[in-house]
């Protein structure tokens, strides 16, 4: 009986060595591929479904996460032009203030508050038994945020527009919130804190 041939310890130690780098070889390959195709997925992710409303800020800087839950605020207030629905829904914060008579009283509202301006095109109902015109397509949200520290020049308010693609379902921050009328249009009811909707009755 023959007994199996041994190489000694020298011997085996280059082929030992061979499979170490070939692994190893393979596992940096394998990393750099997934590491490709990682940036990869995250580039076309990011070019098919844009930030979320909540990662958005204005040119000026506000950011739409301050206005986080305005789905669920309550409404203070409607209004209506040729071609837009508005409603108006505040903070709880701002929602209190109301309640305890401002601006009526002379009490500017206090810093923390805030009141957005949703915005729809009309269309008529073809459902009720009147004639009535309902929301259609919602088209922006007009946001204002009371903080005397950092709006020291527009009394105290920061204002910034978030247009809304009814195509896409998406959000952007609108470029030309600058020039659009915030500061220069609330200024009219500098008296009320720059507030145009009172708090109606219900």
């Amino acid at each position: 009986m023959t007994e199996p041939v041994r190489k000694p310890v020298g011997q085996e130690q280059p082929e030992q060595r061979i499979q170490v780098h070939s692994t190893v070889g393979r596992i940096v390959r394998f990393t750099v591929v997934a590491a490709v195709v990682a940036v990869l997925a995250v580039l076309v992710i990011a070019a098919i479904d844009p930030p979320d409303k909540y990662s958005l800020k204005s040119p000026g800087g506000i950011a739409f996460s301050d206005f986080r839950g305005y789905e669920d605020w309550a409404v203070v207030s409607s209004a209506r032009t040729d071609k837009i629905l508005k409603v108006i829904v505040a903070n709880p914060a701002m929602i209190s203030a109301f309640k305890s008579g401002v601006p009526g009283n002379g009490q500017p509202f206090p810093d923390g508050s805030m009141i957005v301006k949703l915005q729809w095109t009309p269309k008529k109902s073809m459902e009720a038994q009147f004639d009535v015109e309902v929301p259609d397509t919602f088209s922006q949200a007009f946001v204002m945020e009371k903080d005397s520290k950092r709006f020291p020049q527009t009394g105290g308010w920061g204002y910034a527009l978030f247009n809304f693609d009814a195509a896409s379902g998406k959000f952007t921050a609108d470029a030309q919130s600058f020039s659009d009328c915030g500061d220069a249009c609330h200024k009219a009811v500098k008296a009320k804190d720059y507030i145009f909707h009172p708090y109606e009755m219900r």
